[in-house]
């Protein structure tokens, strides 16, 4: 754990100068709008550690795996979210000595995420190595209100004597990938333009042909006269200016993104630049304020409020601050990458962390389309599910849906996952239930809920095969979601949501025959499907489906072997020896009894209708102490599960370290970005952990609700079948209004 960082219930404060933990704050601060986002890199040159990062949602490029091996079928590369762009560059020179905090003597500093109004700040006061001593005052925005733009806001003051400021504002477009397998550039500039304050660059990625443009204008309070010049990949326009003892000179800086996503590439230049000079006309104050309403609308609906604990009130905020600034909704091609916008680590794919953990957020404090959104990418991407399966040898439509995606192919390159860790099929089959169990659009199911299921339930029937040893039908070399274990035979939780997939694609298809016979009928021919043979299939698998148990007890086993191991619990390890994924051998990790995540317990999370509290205490007692949590989804779920058990302890810890896992860097891993997924899981802790939410019989329920001694009260909202509900917990109990 590292803290470093204030409290306070709606900033994340940063109140002196570490040049050291410059990279883990460029991912805490980070901003963006769904469309783009921003590592919080300084404006000004930093030759300190830093990771510069800008990024582009949607836009990716396909690096060739590097490997040292390779076997039929194995992902031929894995696709990557870009850096692009470095649009805040405001290169500034104090009488010719280059303003670089790295360098400078810093007396003062403080950075500021205001997550209410969605604005990041930073002041300092600095001192050059020849005595010349300034201060800044800088601010911007990803704006919500209009997700095209971006906008700055730099101040410079001249504390003790007259300087002259040589300032250089550009948009530079040769950047690389912190994680590009070869050191290769993704870019190639395709056009750039400058004249005065104005600029704009439009490039486009190798092998995927995606084109972005960049445009910026730039304005001081002082009028200055500014010189352009450009290259094929740079434009930058410069001045100089003079400002006397206790004088200040204000910089605005206004940036368009747009990208062929979006607009006709012939165009992009120009509308980018239009964009910029409109921004300009409207002002910085006028752009800020309707940002500020915008956050304000989402802050409405979405907030969440804990009295009497500020460590936990702003850790839940920052986690919704996050979610909401990284995913909008507003485009069915668009999902969410584990890192958002704040790095590059996993590539900024998609995971099945959306489905398992995303999708309840997302449907209960936004408009339902917003999470159907989800659904429809999965939906438009069956055809690649379907050919995922058929490289290894599955046939009749069955679906495997990738691990790792951009596009719907599997591009994930470490085997045991990409080709084992099969559980997350089931996860896409859960989020179509949850979503028309929550939502009540059961005409999702018709549209296309249907099609995706029946492609699951297909693969899900061939991937397993009948031992005549069990006289039950086993399926064997999978991973689960503990992912220090690999190869394993019948995990527990892959076996059971097998299982139910088949069954849940069963009673769609039932009902879609009985109250759509036409439409059904046509999904019958479109997908060559006799419904009443693989029906059949399906029950005979359900029926005897084999779930390894601990002999003579209530618990179900991880997996078969699991009792083989050493029997120890995380009170055994050494606290030097923690996390184990960066002090232990990988073998040392995979022979030993300790989890990485809810595995058994992801089941009974999902599943919790299936099974008795009885058994649900005694899975818990046996499975949470052999639980490392080094999966950032791991605490989220445990403390769900605590808060039902009444285990008010245990939930309240999960609950803070899935809260603050970033901002306290629990793993020590803020640098490579945040944990944008499991955020989602941190909502779920409160509003289904402590608030006990579930929907039963299509109503909203709260039971077995929990409030830590710590907090006074809890409320938050949630948007059910388009009415607005308002949940209040205190000493008194439950209020809805």
């Amino acid at each position: 754990m590292i803290k470093y960082l204030k409290t306070d219930p709606w900033k994340i404060i940063e109140d002196s100068f570490h040049s050291h933990l410059q990279r883990s704050s460029e991912s805490i601060f980070s901003i963006g709008n769904g469309k783009f986002g921003q590592r919080a890199n300084h404006e000004e040159d930093f030759s300190g550690p830093s990771l510069h990062g800008s990024y582009i949602a949607g836009v990716y490029y396909p690096d060739k795996t590097r490997v040292g091996w390779w076997k039929n079928g194995y992902p031929e590369y894995f696709a990557k979210v870009l850096n692009s762009a470095n649009w805040i560059g405001l290169s500034i020179h104090v009488n010719d000595e280059i303003l670089d905090l790295n360098i400078w003597n810093v007396e003062s500093f403080e950075r500021v995420l205001d997550m209410k109004q969605g604005l990041l700040q930073r002041s300092f006061i600095a001192t050059s190595p020849y005595g010349k001593r300034i201060q800044v005052v800088a601010e911007r925005f990803c704006s919500m209100a209009n997700d095209d733009l971006a906008a700055i806001r730099y101040e410079v003051k001249a504390l003790d004597e007259d300087v002259v400021l040589f300032v250089n504002t550009f948009i530079e477009a040769e950047v690389r990938n912190h994680d590009s397998n070869y050191d290769e550039l993704f870019w190639k500039s395709i056009r750039s333009q400058a004249n005065e304050n104005t600029g704009s660059v439009q490039a486009e990625t190798l092998k995927t042909g995606f084109q972005v443009a960049w445009a910026m204008e730039v304005h001081d309070s002082k009028n200055s006269n500014w010189t352009a010049t450009q290259n094929a990949h740079r434009v930058e326009s410069t001045t100089k200016i003079q400002i006397q003892s206790g004088e200040s000179v204000v910089f605005h800086k206004y940036v368009s993104i747009v990208s062929s996503l979006n607009e006709q590439v012939e165009s992009l230049s120009q509308i980018a630049s239009n964009k910029a000079q409109q921004a300009a006309v409207v002002g910085y104050e006028e752009l800020r304020s309707a940002h500020i309403q915008a956050w304000g609308k989402i802050w409405e609906l979405g907030d969440i409020c804990i009295e009497g604990d500020d460590e936990a009130q702003q850790g839940i905020r920052f986690n919704i601050f996050h979610l909401n600034q990284t995913y909008t909704g507003q485009d069915a091609r668009l999902n969410i990458g584990p890192k958002g916008f704040t790095g590059e680590k996993y590539g900024g794919s998609t995971y099945w962390d959306t489905e398992a953990y995303c999708l309840p957020f997302y449907q209960s404090t936004r408009q339902s389309h917003v999470a159907k959104q989800l659904l429809v990418y999965r939906y438009t991407q069956l055809d690649k599910a379907i050919e995922n399966a058929e490289k290894l040898g599955f046939t009749n439509g069955a679906a495997l849906y990738p691990m790792v995606t951009m596009n719907g192919e599997e591009c994930h390159n470490e085997w045991e996952i990409t080709f084992e860790e099969i559980h997350r099929n089931g996860a896409i089959a859960y989020a179509i239930y949850n979503y028309v169990k929550y939502t009540g659009d059961e005409a999702h199911l018709g549209e296309c809920g249907f099609d995706v299921l029946l492609g699951i339930a297909r693969f899900w029937s061939q991937r397993v095969n009948w031992s005549d040893a069990k006289q039950a039908y086993v399926m064997l070399g999978v991973t689960g979601p503990n992912e220090y274990e690999n190869n394993v035979n019948n995990n527990f939780y892959t076996n059971y949501i097998a299982a139910w997939c088949m069954k849940y694609t069963k009673e769609v298809g039932e009902k879609l025959q009985s109250e759509n016979a036409t439409l059904f009928n046509e999904k019958c021919k479109k997908w060559n499907l006799d419904f009443q043979a693989e029906n059949a299939a399906w029950q005979t698998r359900i029926d005897n489906m084999y779930y390894p148990k601990f002999e003579n007890s209530i618990i179900f086993l991880q997996q078969d072997g699991f009792m083989d191991k050493e029997q120890l619990s995380i009170a055994d390890l050494k606290l030097e020896e923690r996390p184990i994924n960066q002090h232990w051998s990988w073998d040392r990790i995979l022979r030993s009894i300790f989890i990485k995540q809810a595995d058994v317990l992801q089941g009974f999370f999902f599943f919790e209708e299936d099974f008795t509290m009885e058994e649900l205490k005694a899975n818990f007692d046996f499975y949470e102490p052999k639980t490392v949590h080094e999966s950032s989804l791991s605490p989220c779920v445990h403390a769900i599960l605590a808060a039902k058990l009444g285990y008010e302890d245990k939930a309240y810890e999960m609950y803070v370290r899935t809260s603050r896992l970033d901002i306290d860097d629990y793993n020590h891993e803020a640098h490579e970005g945040l944990h944008i997924t499991s955020m989602a899981g941190t909502w779920m802790s409160v509003v289904m952990g402590f608030g006990g939410m579930r929907v039963k019989n299509g109503e909203l329920v709260f039971e077995h609700t929990l409030l830590p001694k710590k907090w006074k009260s809890l409320t938050f909202n949630v948007l059910f079948r388009n009415k607005q509900l308002r949940i209040s917990l205190n000493e008194s109990g439950v209020q809805i209004a």
